[in-house]
């Protein structure tokens, strides 16, 4: 699964910068103007993606007798989160259309027809293709339309601004503290505040990607977001407000999105919210040290009065102004989640009267620490500020803060990008649900990752099948000339072993199937609602760690003979000249060979995928055993008012969990290791790469 995450994201990217290459190399647009029209088609991309979903949905529903038989409407894609895109605006169609000179008339076509039929797109849309060449254009759209584009799904707007924004940051095309928000660090927000309902605004809202997630969430309910939620945005960026309009729109979204500069933002409120706000999530610009402080001062949005100023009479740091606004858009029960700079939790002198008065209002709810180079424009760790205006009405949570520190928990993406993965994203909301008193959802997750391993055991059969079929076949093929007689022979003290290997894997394979079926049955028994039962989650997980052990020696088996066995290979190639006998069926041995690597990294994964999720499960119930929330050296702690005002009022759950015990990893993932190093690897050959390309240049330039 992380694998093929990495993979994905890795061929995502060199896709997209290819593209702007292109663009590069072939147009007269500026570096930080050409990547709208690249927007502009994965749009439609996208967008037809969604429609031909919707319209495979729509037609199960007729045939199920869940909806008339007649042809579809635009509110039958809308209830579906998609655009009813006009035939001209569908991108396989523009794509198989003849050309003729006229693809940059169509395109333009094709993004004016959506915006006719859909009125919140009207003006948002790229309309300049007829400047590009056909070719240029066509290349363009061909590398848009690979299988894993075609099937892409979730947030897609969110992962391309968010590529292009490192790139682009890299010219200094974006700067002044501002960088994209990552989709885990959204999700991780969104789990924790859990917008399912009323007004949600963002008042630095980007592409739109919190909204997006808080539209998965809603779903993942089982409700409609429209009915459900209703959004309002604020970006001072009017290309990244154009953006953000276009994300709602290809989610099937509607939302009030206001562009402008940062004065809108600081010197008004521009929805007229404040105070009216079921929820409030944001990733503001940090430090930002020019607003005026003769024109905020006295604004209602500033119920603790202004951090410091400077000479100049201007607010010395911004942090705090937003922390505030943050605040005062809330209603009495609002909550907000926001992303800030780890330097505001513990700012001192007037930053931090401020930060006192907000605590005192019992609002602060929880803190998170999160480790640096999450953000690709950045390398500086952040922290997750949650406010709960409820929380200042109840007299037994007023009083405490929720501190997490969540540095040491992330997995790698690229050699300088860490993020958190799915699980990791909901084992942190675990925790928040324990110190809300929900231990029913937290058993409920437990329970899920418990499914989920004893899903993945059953289903690492055909995988191991199919490996066991190809070592066979590369056994079957070789074998002639292994067997013949030499002497010396060099193959036979490795064909031995590997015969040995062979028969090994053979037991442990069906020795896991063995252990998998028996775990099925005893879940079985277990089933009917026993699982929510703490203890009885317990003993159905500690039931299944010899299956996650017999996955992990049967990976090890599973690499040991596919090594002997390519070893062999070798050593009959190069050491005995095998392609010259003819016992040695050369080609057909080339293509069971590649076969047998295909077949064992499937294999591999299948397994890893067993012994992930039983590991999911471990970690929050040995953490957890009574499913309850408890202070964790180095995790997590619940931190009482006077505790922070012992400590100068300071926020940083780092100053309060302590450091976490070095613990020795006695199931290391050395594929993931492995995995990690070879990432390394990429990033520093890219790297290198492009330096020599850059000096290369820069020689030619110079006539050297």
């Amino acid at each position: 699964m992380i694998a093929d995450h990495m993979a994905g994201i890795e061929r995502f990217e060199a896709g997209l910068w290819k593209v702007a290459d292109t663009l590069r190399a072939n147009s007269n647009l500026a570096s930080n103007e050409y990547f709208m029209p690249i927007l502009g088609l994965i749009f439609l991309r996208h967008a037809t993606n969604r429609y031909y979903a919707a319209l495979a949905a729509i037609e199960k529903d007729k045939a199920a007798g869940e909806m008339p038989d007649r042809p579809p409407i635009p509110a039958d894609f809308t209830r579906r989160r998609a655009l009813m895109l006009p035939e001209a605006a569908r991108y396989d169609l523009l794509l198989e259309k003849r050309k003729d000179g006229s693809l940059g008339a169509a395109v333009t076509a094709a993004m004016e027809a959506v915006e006719n039929q859909s009125p919140p797109l009207a003006g948002q849309l790229p309309k300049d293709y007829g400047r590009f060449e056909d070719n240029v254009l066509e290349e363009m759209m061909r590398a848009f339309d690979s299988e894993a584009l075609r099937t892409a799904s979730g947030d897609v707007f969110g992962r391309i601004y968010e590529y292009f924004l490192i790139e682009f940051s890299k010219q200094r095309a974006h700067d002044n503290g501002e960088f994209f928000t990552p989709p885990s660090i959204v999700q991780t927000i969104v789990n924790v505040i859990e917008p399912d309902h009323g007004v949600i605004f963002d008042p630095a809202c980007g592409s739109g990607g919190m909204f997006v997630q808080s539209s998965h969430f809603i779903e993942a309910e089982g409700r409609d977001t429209m009915e459900r939620a209703t959004f309002y945005g604020h970006e001072k960026n009017e290309t990244t407000a154009r953006l953000a309009q276009i994300n709602l729109a290809v989610h099937g979204l509607e939302g009030s999105i206001r562009a402008g500069n940062d004065a809108i933002t600081y010197y008004r409120d521009p929805h007229e919210l404040a105070g009216g706000c079921d929820f409030v999530m944001a990733n503001p610009p940090f430090n930002v040290d020019e607003v005026d402080a003769e024109r905020i001062s006295g604004d209602a949005r500033l119920p603790f009065g202004l951090p410091g100023v400077n000479k100049a009479k201007r607010v010395s740091n911004a942090n705090y102004l937003w922390l505030q606004y943050f605040y005062s858009y809330l209603n009495e029960n609002g909550r907000a989640g926001i992303v800030m700079s780890s330097q505001a939790s513990s700012a001192g002198r007037d930053e931090a009267l401020v930060r006192q008065r907000l605590v005192e209002t019992g609002a602060v709810d929880v803190m998170i620490d999160i480790r640096g180079n999450f953000f690709y424009t950045r390398t500086v760790p952040c922290q997750l500020w949650f406010l709960d205006r409820a929380k200042e009405r109840d007299e037994a949570r007023r009083g405490h803060v929720l501190m997490l520190d969540a540095r040491n928990i992330h997995r790698k993406v690229t050699r300088a990008i860490y993020d958190f993965s799915p699980e990791q994203q909901k084992n942190i909301a675990a925790i928040v649900w324990l110190y809300r008193g929900r231990a029913d959802r937290f058993l409920e997750l437990v329970e899920s990752y418990l499914a989920q391993a004893l899903a993945a055991g059953q289903e690492t059969a055909e995988p191991l099948a199919a490996f066991e079929e190809a070592l066979g076949r590369l056994a079957g093929l070789a074998d002639p000339f292994a067997s013949a007689s030499r002497d010396p022979d060099p193959l036979a003290g490795t064909w031995e072993e590997f015969i040995s290997a062979e028969e090994t894997l053979s037991a442990g394979i069906e020795a896991i199937a063995a252990e998998v079926a028996v775990r099925a049955t005893g879940w079985g028994k277990a089933g009917n609602g026993a699982a929510q039962d703490n203890t009885a989650l317990h003993t159905a997980r500690e039931s299944l760690h010899d299956m996650a052990e017999r996955c992990r020696d049967l990976t090890r088996q599973i690499d040991l003979t596919a090594k002997l066995a390519v070893r062999a290979v070798d050593i009959a190639v190069k050491e005995l000249d095998a392609r010259k006998s003819d016992l040695w069926a050369n080609a057909d041995i080339s293509r069971a060979r590649r076969a047998l690597e295909d077949t064992r990294a499937v294999a591999v994964e299948a397994l890893r995928q067993t012994r992930y999720f039983v590991r999911q499960a471990d970690w929050l119930q040995q953490r957890f055993p009574d499913a309850e929330l408890r202070d964790i050296e180095g995790l997590v702690q619940l931190v009482d008012r006077a505790e922070i005002e012992a400590h100068d009022w300071s926020l940083t759950p780092g100053r309060y969990v302590g450091v976490a015990p070095e613990e020795e990893d006695e199931d290391f993932d050395f594929e993931e290791a492995l995995h990690s190093i070879h990432t390394d690897l990429i990033g520093l050959n890219e790297e290198a790469a492009t330096l020599a390309a850059r000096i290369t240049q820069n020689f030619q330039e110079l006539g050297i």
